[in-house]
């Protein structure tokens, strides 16, 4: 079935349940309408990018208007009591994740991906074996005959770059690693 052919009849068929779903849950009524529209383009362009029909169509327009609620909450940056929702009455069971979130962690592997490639030779073979493989420090050291301070100079050179592209930055970076630090004391 095409994408236009399963929107008409897989989501439009629960428009009205949608609609009354939305106005128990989103204190801002006159923005309904709105909030229903960016769902609905939000499933048609995620099935654009499908090969076959998803599983459950109802748990994936439920999952989509939650995540679209969230997401307009945070922009809020002030959560109302209002606006605070009762995702369980739902009863909706979907263990996977939205498409929008599906869209943002195929974004994100692909940055990570791009700068792994980035990396000199040497820090790119040292973090593959230390996070990927789980290799030690010193098998690590043996396998690329190099020191092992050597091995933690590149690692702490290769995370440190990675951090900065996927968004972490240096200073979150040494602040995640002191945090953990103290929760293993």
């Amino acid at each position: 079935m095409l994408p236009d052919e399963w929107f008409v009849q897989e989501v439009l068929s629960h428009e009205a349940e949608l609609t009354m779903f939305l106005y128990k849950r989103w204190s801002h009524r006159d923005e309904v309408k709105d909030l229903r529209q960016e769902i609905y383009a939000r499933l048609l362009k995620y099935a654009q990018t499908l090969d076959s029909e998803p599983a459950n169509t109802r748990a994936l327009i439920f999952s989509t208007a939650r995540n679209l609620m969230i997401d307009r909450i945070r922009r809020l940056q002030v959560v109302s009591f209002e606006n605070m929702m009762d995702f369980e009455s739902l009863n909706v069971i979907d263990s996977e994740p939205g498409p929008d979130r599906q869209l943002e962690h195929r974004t994100e592997l692909l940055a990570l991906k791009n700068a792994m490639d980035n990396l000199p030779d040497r820090t790119r073979a040292v973090i593959y074996l230390r996070r990927v493989e789980g290799i030690s420090q010193k098998e690590t050291a043996k396998r690329l005959n190099i020191s092992e301070p050597t091995v933690e100079r590149h690692l702490a050179k290769g995370v440190r770059k990675l951090a900065e592209v996927i968004g972490h930055g240096p200073r979150n970076v040494r602040q995640s690693n002191k945090a953990s630090r103290q929760n293993n004391s």
